[in-house]
């Protein structure tokens, strides 16, 4: 069965879809951003547990890298860090510019690029991102500009590794939800119908079809999750 890299283990996200993959009979490598984070995922033979900061580019290299040696072979990465932050152009600092790129696109380039290597080597891989319809919709981009501008990123960067690997059995794949119903969004969101957003178990069964065989013909860059929202 596949061996996959699952970064975000511990999120509201990462928790259904690195439940998802070992269900569906995966080796899953999960990342967590926090050493106390490595006990809040359940224990199974097929899963372990890594406490590394991916918005380092030695440590998340050094884990990609441990992660090969260990394994032989990685067949998929899902790059699901990721953080929001609210901020029109008036009240976007350089700072939080900084700090949502760092969040959002370095922590996933910085797994992305050994794996590439890697996947380049053994003629075949999977690699997914979580992007945003904000990054996509301009229209709400402009109430959190850097979250959107660190999101689009990953477009450019999927397509830019497509490009780099045509005709090959290797793909990068961002999927773009609206909102993902997590209790974090439910209380900055009150007065929202959570019942039109993406649950985290929805996400997860399209991200396995992705990365499963069947989802083997699939060539898009970007795939729309919106739901009803």
């Amino acid at each position: 069965m596949k061996k996959v890299i699952i970064t975000g283990a511990n999120g509201a996200l990462g928790t259904a879809v690195t439940n998802k993959f070992i269900s569906e009979g995966y080796t899953v490598i999960a990342a967590v951003g926090r050493t106390a984070s490595v006990s809040e995922l359940p224990v199974h033979d097929r899963l372990e547990v890594h406490a590394v900061d991916l918005t380092d580019e030695n440590a998340a290299g050094d884990f990609v890298r441990d992660a090969i040696s260990a394994h032989g072979r990685i067949d998929a990465a899902l790059l699901l860090v990721g953080g929001y932050d609210y901020g029109d152009l008036a009240s976007t600092s350089g700072e939080l510019l900084r700090k949502q790129f760092s969040l959002n696109f370095e922590s996933a380039y910085f797994v992305a690029r050994p794996l590439w290597d890697h996947f380049t080597a053994n003629h075949y891989g999977r690699l997914v991102f979580i992007g945003s319809r904000t990054a996509i919709v301009p229209a709400q981009a402009r109430h959190s500009l850097a979250y959107a501008l660190s999101k689009n990123l990953l477009f450019t960067f999927a397509e830019a590794l497509n490009q780099s690997v045509k005709g090959a059995n290797i793909t990068a794949t961002v999927v773009a939800p609206s909102t993902i119903d997590t209790e974090a969004n439910r209380k900055l969101m009150p007065d929202a119908d959570p019942s039109k957003w993406v649950a985290p178990s929805q996400l997860a069964d399209i991200l396995e079809f992705i990365v499963s065989d069947k989802g083997d013909p699939l060539r898009e860059s970007v795939y729309k999750v919106y739901g009803n929202a």
